[in-house]
Formats: C-alpha cells, sequence, structure tokens
C-alpha cells in the first residue's frame, strides 16, 4: 500500500514540475532598467532556437522594451506574433502602502519559416568576422 501511495506522489510531483516549467521555460521577463535592449533581442532569438517560440513579458515602463524587442525580430524576419495579452495587475508598493496597478504586456512570438536559415548565416557570418579579430589581436 505505501508502495502505490509513493507511486502516486512521484506523479503528482512530476506532473506539477513539468506544467510549470514547461510555461516557463520559453518567457523573458524584460526590465527596462537591468539589461541593454539587444541582450534581449539575442536571448529571445536563443530561446526561439530551443523552444521555437518565445512569451515576452513586462510591467510598466518595461513595455516599449519588450514592444521594441519584439518589432526588431519581426522586421529582421525571425519571428511573427501569435498572441499579444494585456492587462493590469496590483502592485503592493511599500512606500504607499497600498497596492498600485501597473500594466502587463505579454508578446507570443514564433518563428518564421526562414529562421533556420537567418540564424544560420549570421552565425556564419559572425564566424568570419570573429576569424579577423582573433588574428589582429
Amino acid at each position: 500500500m505505501e508502495a502505490i501511495t509513493e507511486g502516486v506522489n512521484n506523479i503528482n510531483i512530476n506532473n506539477n514540475n513539468s506544467n510549470s516549467d514547461s510555461y516557463k521555460k520559453n518567457r523573458i521577463q524584460v526590465s527596462n532598467t537591468k539589461k541593454p535592449l539587444f541582450f534581449y533581442v539575442n536571448l529571445a532569438k536563443r530561446y526561439m532556437q530551443q523552444h521555437n517560440e518565445v512569451e515576452l513579458s513586462a510591467l510598466g515602463m518595461a513595455i516599449a522594451t519588450v514592444v521594441t524587442v519584439a518589432e526588431i525580430l519581426k522586421n529582421n524576419g525571425l519571428a511573427i506574433e501569435k498572441k499579444i495579452m494585456t492587462s493590469t495587475v496590483d502592485i503592493k508598493d511599500d512606500s504607499r502602502g497600498r497596492p498600485v496597478q501597473k500594466a502587463k504586456i505579454e508578446i507570443v512570438l514564433g518563428k518564421t519559416a526562414n529562421f533556420d536559415e537567418l540564424m544560420a548565416a549570421a552565425a556564419a557570418e559572425d564566424g568570419e568576422n570573429g576569424d579577423v579579430e582573433e588574428h589582429t589581436a
């Protein structure tokens, strides 16, 4: 009886982990102060390579950064918009002692048909440039 109970508990734990992991694995929470813009662009490219899509998420003033990242990826032919969601969330403001509403955006981007070709071409170009820099250094 204990073995059955333990097996059921393990199944529940594994299912909970895999659901939350797959939900969060391809999400990038963007801040407009912590990292440069192209950090997020390059991270989104990497996530799309691994997961075929990426979810960009931001609150408040960082929304402009998320929109810019999405537009750069779209304009370079790397991504297509799958879904855009907007909402407001209550954030507790310690200085005021009451909740403050912040705007939130989530943009889901998927790979374009020629994503892999474009990434391979960019990698080959970087490789050539990298070799030149190594020889001159």
